[in-house]
């Protein structure tokens, strides 16, 4: 039998719904906008007890905080072998830095998949976590995030001092 909880957690970065699954941190979702259009809602039971929810909701405080860089939370991401591959590239972007999508194409070695990129980006469930918004353009300004919301990407790029152009 499958166990969905769900809470929400207020950031500088707006509400953050995170979404547990089996034990597995399963999705976040920046804004209740994002949560209700991922989310079967009914299937999902509200839990802000959950012990992995409780340790997700200290780690992204702690995180907003400044006083964590790295994330200690079993995930389990699903997406096309393509998209994984990106994820995984992504989370070794250091705390503070960006990448382009252009680097991320190089080091995948699919160098003319920028644009896929983009939407390995979008498709990420794990916003943070897997660490999507310190992807930026080749000229070092914001680009999409969860599709054309920069203004999270801006707040956690400036949260964590990375280099680039508004």
């Amino acid at each position: 039998m499958t166990v969905r909880v769900y809470s929400k957690k207020n950031t500088p970065a707006g509400d953050i719904y995170i979404v547990i699954e089996n034990g597995i941190l399963s999705a976040l979702y920046m804004g209740e906008e994002d949560f209700l259009e991922g989310e079967e809602v009914l299937s999902l039971q509200f839990d802000p007890s959950d012990s992995l929810i409780k340790k997700c909701t200290i780690q992204l405080e702690e995180y907003f905080d400044g006083q964590r860089k790295e994330f200690d939370i079993p995930i389990e991401p699903h997406g096309t072998e393509f998209q994984k591959a990106v994820w995984k590239e992504l989370c070794l972007i250091p705390f503070g830095e960006t990448r382009s999508y252009q680097d991320i194409a190089v080091k995948i070695g699919k160098e003319k998949a920028v644009r896929a990129i983009g939407q390995a980006n979008k498709a990420n469930r794990l916003p943070i976590i897997i660490p999507c918004h310190r992807v930026i353009g080749k000229n070092k300004s914001l680009t999409g995030y969860a599709g054309t919301r920069t203004e999270i990407k801006e707040v956690l790029l400036s949260l964590e001092g990375a280099n680039y152009i508004k």
